[in-house]
C-alpha cells in the first residue's frame, strides 16, 4: 500500500496486489475485508491486481514504477430522482473531480476519504444549507442515502411558527 498524490493535493492510499496466478483475485471482497478491519481512513482507496510487483535493480519494490488507478469513475447506476439527489450528485462529483456520479455510488469507493469527506460536507453546507455532520457521510455513503438522511433531518425539525406581533394596546 503506497500514497499516491496523482492530482497535486489529493493524496489516496492505493493497494497493490499480487496474486498466486491460480485464483483470479477478488478486489471487491479485499476491500470489503479491509473496511471491516481498519478505520476509514486506512482502508486504501483503490486496489489494483498485478502480475508482479516492479522492482529495483536492488530487488526492493520499485515504487515510482507502480502504475496509476485508473481515474475512478460513477457506475453508471440509477440516475437522481429529485432536487436534492441532483444537487448531490453534482457536489459528489465536483469534491471527487469526476465526470459524473450517480445516486448509487459510494463516496469511498470513488477514492473519496476523510480530507475530501470534510471538503464535500462543506460544500453540502454551503450549497444545501444543510447542517451535516461528517460522520454521517461515513454512515450514508452514497448520494441516495445521504439524501434521505437529509430528508430524515429536515422532517425531524421543529417548523417555527410565526410570531404574533404584539401592538402598544396590549
Amino acid at each position: 500500500v503506497v500514497v499516491r498524490e496523482d492530482r497535486p493535493g489529493d493524496k489516496r492510499l492505493v493497494a497493490y496486489v499480487v496474486g498466486d496466478g491460480d485464483t483470479p483475485l477478488d478486489l471487491d471482497a479485499l476491500h470489503a475485508h479491509a473496511s471491516e478491519r481498519l478505520p476509514d481512513y486506512m482502508v486504501p482507496a483503490a486496489f489494483m491486481a498485478l502480475d508482479a510487483l516492479p522492482l529495483t535493480v536492488n530487488g526492493k519494490i520499485d515504487k515510482r514504477a507502480l502504475p496509476q488507478p485508473p481515474a475512478s469513475a460513477g457506475s453508471g447506476g440509477r440516475a437522481p430522482r429529485n432536487p436534492r439527489e441532483e444537487v448531490l450528485c453534482g457536489l459528489f462529483a465536483e469534491v471527487l473531480g469526476l465526470p459524473s456520479v450517480s445516486v448509487d455510488d459510494d463516496f469511498f469507493r470513488l477514492g473519496g476519504h476523510s480530507l475530501l469527506a470534510t471538503r464535500l460536507v462543506s460544500r453540502i453546507r454551503t450549497v444545501l444549507g444543510a447542517e451535516l455532520p461528517v460522520p454521517a457521510l461515513f454512515e450514508n455513503p452514497n448520494v441516495a442515502r445521504l439524501a434521505e438522511r437529509l430528508d430524515r433531518a429536515e422532517s425531524a425539525r421543529p417548523k417555527l411558527r410565526p410570531m404574533r406581533r404584539m401592538g402598544a394596546s396590549q
